[in-house]
């Protein structure tokens, strides 16, 4: 396959800190985004940040309209579901956030750029097979004049035999993506030793986890650590699995794109 690398621009479209009289912005529930982030993952927003999340939610919701980005599509799930859900990542790594995360999958950019919006000097790589999804992430990088921000249009098992991303990333973080036998082969050969792998998974994280260690231990991980996560007014059970990079992955992984789906380890 193709890939397509596409390089961020730079324009500010910032809003100044703390204006509250933007036309067509909704700040009915933003102060208890903030208020739940803080609270819940000591996750800290400023002004200047609730501004570019309200951009990245208006530029969702209009392209919506046209394409089918993300079946999350009003404002308060959008703040729960997508925004709060990235920042729970925070009780991964507390106060020493990622240098240079790398995000798979990441569909409409969660949770990589709602976490790029919150640490402004992470090296971020977003991988996105989808044309549409890659676009629109690009979209919501120039409009907010993020910088350090490198989207790839590829399967993850081809980035894992490339040598410019190949064991470079201190996260690798997938929300959705895939089991974890397989997830592990995805995330696994892009992180440096010492780099942790964080799936954000459902109700079967824990089962899977368990699933997949001699997965992780065949690619060089080791399960480290199972974190519950509660979201406000989501019933479902939500999990971050974390697992340490403890080792080289061998050469022969990841396998050609598909091979892990169709033949986990």
């Amino acid at each position: 396959m193709d890939r397509e690398f596409i390089s961020p621009c730079h324009e500010d479209a910032y809003a100044k800190d703390g204006d509250r009289a933007v036309k067509g912005y909704n700040f009915s529930t933003m102060e208890k985004l903030v208020h739940d982030a803080l609270t819940l993952f000591n996750a800290h927003i400023t002004g200047r940040q609730v501004m570019s999340l309200l951009t990245y939610e208006k530029e969702l919701q209009e392209w919506n309209q046209k394409f089918n980005l993300t079946a999350i599509r009003d404002v308060e799930s959008i703040r729960v579901k997508h925004f709060l859900d990235s920042f729970s990542c925070v009780l991964a790594w507390g106060a020493t956030p990622p240098a240079s995360l790398i995000d798979v999958g990441t569909g409409a950019g969660f949770p990589g750029l709602a976490l790029k919006i919150l640490y402004p000097n992470m090296k971020l790589t977003l991988v996105e097979s989808v044309g549409k999804k890659a676009t629109f992430c690009q979209h919501i990088v120039s409009t907010l004049g993020l910088e350090h921000v490198n989207i790839v249009k590829a399967r993850a098992e081809e980035l894992g035999q490339d040598r410019q991303y190949r064991e470079k990333y201190d996260w690798a973080v997938a929300r959705a993506v895939a089991n974890l036998n397989v997830l592990s082969e995805y995330l696994l050969p892009l992180i440096k030793i010492g780099g942790t792998m964080l799936a954000q998974k459902g109700e079967s994280g824990p089962a899977e986890a368990q699933s997949a260690e001699g997965a992780m231990k065949i690619l060089g991980g080791k399960l480290k650590q199972i974190i519950p996560v509660n979201l406000p007014g989501v019933v479902d059970d939500r999990y971050l699995v974390l697992v340490e990079k403890v080792a080289a992955t061998p050469h022969n992984y990841p396998r050609k794109p598909g091979v892990p789906g169709k033949m986990p380890l």
